[in-house]
């Protein structure tokens, strides 16, 4: 399995050191990094097979193979290994809450509670945007997938990305305003970045996809 560290997250270090707020980040990333367990357990039990393992500024990503026998089963205008990465999001946030309901039974002094739970209920909130590739993203784009095939779904949580970053950008705006915490800002500043490199990929994808649907043409002509 390979291995990479996104050297942004030092850059987050510093930025949330020096805005006072190291100690819920460095919380965030240890139970984000739980949260990850939760997505590997669950592509593990499957069948999946782990390939890439990345830290990043806001947790760990694991990545997995794709088994050819789960792509050509179709279900839909998917298949099932939409289904199975469906799943594989779905886990994530679920550990989160089964976090939770651990810390409502273990006394571990009232603001260490408090803090743990603040620390996962950030999380799930934060993985459950539909933005892709957060796991409510991914999520919605498999849901997509199979509804309406491949290309439309990029392009349907493309579009949905986008609207949900507006309105996002909105809001944290108002909250940068009244709360000035910076950290609201580095987060969407981030939101934002996810999505411009999404939407660069889907249209070269786009631009491939044109390219051999007139090759297509041309040879049937």
């Amino acid at each position: 399995m390979r291995f990479r560290i996104d050297l942004k997250i030092f850059l987050f270090l510093i930025l949330f050191y020096f805005t006072k707020q190291i100690e819920t980040y460095v919380l965030i990333i240890i139970f984000a990094i739980i949260h990850e367990i939760g997505h590997l357990i669950a592509g593990l039990c499957l069948g999946m097979k782990p390939d890439k393992m990345e830290i990043r500024p806001y947790g760990v990503s694991i990545s997995f193979k794709i088994i050819p026998k789960d792509y050509n089963k179709k279900i839909l205008k998917g298949n099932i290994l939409e289904i199975k990465k469906i799943l594989v999001a779905i886990a994530g946030p679920i550990t989160n809450i089964i976090v939770i309901l651990i810390c409502n039974n273990i006394d571990m002094g009232l603001f260490l509670n408090l803090m743990i739970i603040y620390a996962n209920i950030l999380l799930i909130l934060f993985n459950l945007i539909p933005i892709y590739p957060l796991d409510g993203g991914r999520i919605l784009k498999g849901i997509l997938y199979i509804l309406f095939g491949k290309r439309k779904s990029e392009q349907y949580i493309n579009f949905i990305s986008f609207i949900v970053l507006i309105i996002i950008t909105f809001i944290s705006s108002i909250a940068i305003l009244y709360l000035k915490n910076i950290a609201i800002f580095i987060i969407v500043i981030f939101l934002w970045g996810i999505y411009i490199r999404e939407d660069l990929l889907i249209k070269r994808k786009n631009k491939i996809y044109d390219l051999i649907q007139k090759t297509i043409e041309i040879d049937a002509n």
